[in-house]
């Protein structure tokens, strides 16, 4: 019958755990909420946001304390027209998104969204006895608990069910004790670790405290993710040069670090970034895990390879460990001032062969000493990112999270230059130290490439926004030409651009071949022609909680077409790609959700709600499914060997006008620095809407005080071409004489998607025009 019930949509009550389950008692309600006893629990209800209530049951005697799931500085929500209701056997707490109603006989909490409809119901007597149980429609589809490690199968793609754990994992691994149905409804545990049950119809979950402590948000995907993002804390910016491409290393010495990066500066490849491994330190030796390694990098210490670097816009990031040999002046620090992991027997270092341990990262202690002078001294002479790894062996949740929180706070403590980080783990909270995720020591071929699909979306599904992977594979040799040329065009579309390989191994795009050479640049030059639209959504993802990738299921989340697709994803609102990832494939099938969608390369457009089939060509590798989104907003680049090369005075931008009105905020500031959380950052919305035979564009007033080099947009405005654009903007006869022209103004022509018109206007000013047929 309860099924039944959900399935209609009928308010239900779901019978408490225990049959002898004590009524509740000392009742106190205010304006948010209620608290009162159940036994010897001391439960409370309460909003915490518009779309967010607060469930907690606290043992007699025991205080409320935190887990790092949650931000320690989150301020309060604004809770949005608050109201509570009490009748005498139920008691009502509204906001503008939800009703949450305590029916007090039963002891339950029944959950339903604006328009009433009822989503879940919580067992309050169960959860005063240490159990999460809730109902739910059975037909309800649940994301989120975990990923997938590096060689774990990924198969079952991104939904959830049966027995999940809640844990960060070890390699590759994304966890968190919140699990989240497209059906409007999330649940998250303020835990160090979770079990959960996933049932048709039930969602059952014990934690590993004594405490109960319950988050239950209602909304659409991308604001369960915003009422996350609340929650436990919102990811700082990366810097700019993160937007490009870095390439990775193990085995290389300073003088083939600079032929390497000669070769991307002669070829014209972009390269924003290379990662040195265990090379780059002088591994063993006194304070070696934290110093260059002035033998294989002579003017690493010095800071000369810096500047040499910094002339061609190349930032350098190493490699730490989590682990210190004994036998050293840090090792024996660590052991007069307890700061080893506890139990740890010592073991000889793979790499040095010499006895090592691990550094308990939990320790406030060990925290505050990580970003040592030695280790400053290497960030001020260039090492300037993190590849935290194998911090994930141990059975702390928060190990990898406090490795990177060190660094993150040390870093902040000593320079005002963002922080940069991959990690090989990932637990809910870690995203406040600017903490990315990479898939970890993956193999090299097709198969493994095709299964990253489900782990960097499952990584989404849990918060971990800021994903990458070792492209071209880590371990099991060198991928083919093939392989490594779709890999590059896989890895575009990810939030870290980035490629690694084993000892020896070598990823530059010119050692797999011409044709490999030539799909892997162009796939990298584009990647480069897009930061200004991707780093727009690094303030996305900090204003909103959701990234720069996310599944098709955010935005069409009743689609059951896209439920549990890993084929296909958004790259922001307005790009859908799906790469190719089977050797030699001929041909393709990708489905388009509903709306109508224009390839990126033919501009051949299609309606959605259905599959589409494509030829691929299976000999050059040069193609990648990618299809814009109608209503987009595109802002590009000029081709750049690196992000910032030359300053940005014109952008151009892409606009695809739709019947429904749609909004880009286009965004950026200095890329480097923390200035953007004083204000220093320039913001401008940029609106387009088809009415009719008119188009109607409207820039915003800009907002923040960076100035950036940036004086005019060029807007081009795709379908039929106009006949006339308001206001004084003078008309050309080409684009051609419009840019020559220095300033405003319009022109019409033809591109690859057919008919154009492009407006040349002046940005940081608020404005509207009109262009007619």
């Amino acid at each position: 019958m309860l099924a039944i019930a959900l399935a209609a949509g009928l308010p239900v009550s779901v019978p408490a755990l225990s049959a002898t389950a004590p009524m509740a008692s000392t009742v106190r309600a205010d304006t948010q909420g209620v608290a009162f006893r159940l036994g010897a629990e001391q439960v409370s209800i309460h909003l915490d946001g518009a779309g967010v209530v607060h469930v907690q049951a606290l043992p007699n005697g025991a205080t409320d304390t935190h887990t790092l799931v949650l931000d320690p500085d989150a301020k309060p929500a604004a809770t949005g027209n608050a109201r509570v209701h009490d009748d005498g056997t139920t008691l009502t707490i509204a906001s503008d998104r939800l009703t949450a109603t305590w029916h007090k006989s039963a002891n339950t909490l029944e959950l339903q969204d604006a328009q009433h409809h009822p989503l879940l119901t919580l067992d309050l007597a169960a959860l005063a006895q240490g159990h999460l149980l809730l109902s739910h429609a059975p037909g309800d589809a649940l994301y989120g608990i975990g990923g997938y490690n590096a060689t774990q199968d990924a198969s079952a793609g991104l939904l959830r069910s049966g027995r999940q754990v809640a844990t960060a994992g070890e390699q590759g691994h994304a966890g968190a004790p919140f699990v989240w149905s497209t059906a409007g409804y999330g649940v998250l545990l303020d835990s160090d670790g979770a079990t959960f049950t996933l049932r048709p119809g039930t969602i059952d979950a014990s934690d590993t405290r004594q405490e109960m402590d319950v988050y239950i948000l209602l909304g659409t995907p991308a604001r369960l993710f915003g009422a996350v993002a609340e929650l436990s804390g919102r990811t700082p910016l990366f810097p700019k040069w993160a937007m490009g491409f870095t390439n990775s290393q193990w085995g290389i010495d300073e003088k083939e670090f600079r032929d390497i990066v000669a070769t991307y500066r002669a070829k014209h490849i972009p390269l924003d970034a290379f990662t040195f491994d265990f090379d780059w330190k002088d591994w063993g030796k006194d304070w070696g895990e934290f110093s260059w390694n002035p033998v294989k990098f002579p003017d690493g210490p010095s800071g000369k390879l810096k500047a040499d670097m910094a002339a061609l816009g190349v930032h350098m990031t190493g490699i730490m460990k989590p682990r210190v040999h004994v036998d050293t002046v840090e090792g024996r620090y660590a052991t007069a001032h307890d700061l080893w992991l506890p139990g740890e027997k010592t073991s000889p270092d793979y790499f040095s062969h010499k006895p090592v341990k691990d550094i308990d990262f939990d320790k406030p202690a060990a925290r505050a000493w990580w970003f040592n002078p030695q280790l400053a001294h290497s960030f001020d002479t260039g090492i300037v990112g993190w590849w935290n790894d194998e911090a994930d062996t141990t059975k702390s949740n928060t190990q990898f999270l406090n490795m990177q929180r060190a660094t993150y706070d040390g870093q902040r403590a000593h320079s005002n230059l963002r922080v940069w980080s991959i990690n090989r783990n990932f637990w809910l909270g870690s995203q406040r130290y600017a903490y990315g995720l990479w898939s970890g020591d993956i193999p090299t071929g097709f198969a493994s490439m095709a299964g990253q699909r489900a782990r960097m979306l499952s990584a989404v599904n849990v918060g971990a926004m800021q994903w990458g992977m070792d492209g071209g594979g880590f371990k099991n040799g060198t991928p083919t030409p093939e392989n490594y040329a779709r890999w590059i065009e896989f890895g575009a579309f990810t939030p870290i651009f980035r490629v690694h390989g084993e000892l020896g191994q070598k990823r530059q795009p010119w050692v797999y071949g011409p044709l490999a050479e030539k799909a892997a640049t162009d796939a990298i030059r584009l990647r480069q022609a897009l930061i200004p639209y991707i780093y727009s959504y690094e303030h996305v993802r900090r204003a909103t909680g959701v990234g720069l990738v996310r599944p098709l299921l955010f935005d069409w989340p009743h689609d059951p077409n896209v439920r549990n697709d890993v084929d296909s994803w958004l790259f922001g609102d307005w790009l859908l790609v799906s790469p190719v990832v089977v050797q030699g494939q001929a041909a393709k099938d990708v489905y388009l959700p509903a709306g109508r969608w224009i390839d990126w390369f033919s501009g051949k457009a299609y309606e959605g709600g259905r599959s589409v089939h494509l030829a691929i060509d299976s000999k050059g590798w040069g193609d990648i499914p990618l299809f814009i989104r109608d209503g987009a907003i595109i802002p590009t680049q000029p081709p750049m060997d690196y992000v910032g090369e030359r300053p940005l005075t014109e952008l151009g931008v892409d606009v695809f006008p739709a019947a429904q009105r749609s909004t880009f905020d286009y965004y950026d500031d200095d890329g480097a620095t923390y200035g953007y959380e004083h204000g220093a950052y320039f913001l401008q919305s940029l609106s387009v809407q088809r009415r009719g035979d008119a188009v109607q564009i409207e820039l915003g007033a800009a907002s923040g005080s960076f100035k950036p080099a940036l004086r005019f947009y060029l807007l081009k405005i795709h379908g039929d071409a106009a006949t006339g654009v308001s206001g004084k903007l003078p008309a050309f006869d080409s684009l051609d004489t419009l840019q020559r022209g220095g300033g405003e103004g319009w022109a019409r022509g033809h591109d690859r998607y057919g008919e154009v018109t492009w407006v040349r206007v002046a940005a940081a000013r608020a404005a509207q025009i009109t262009l007619t047929r």
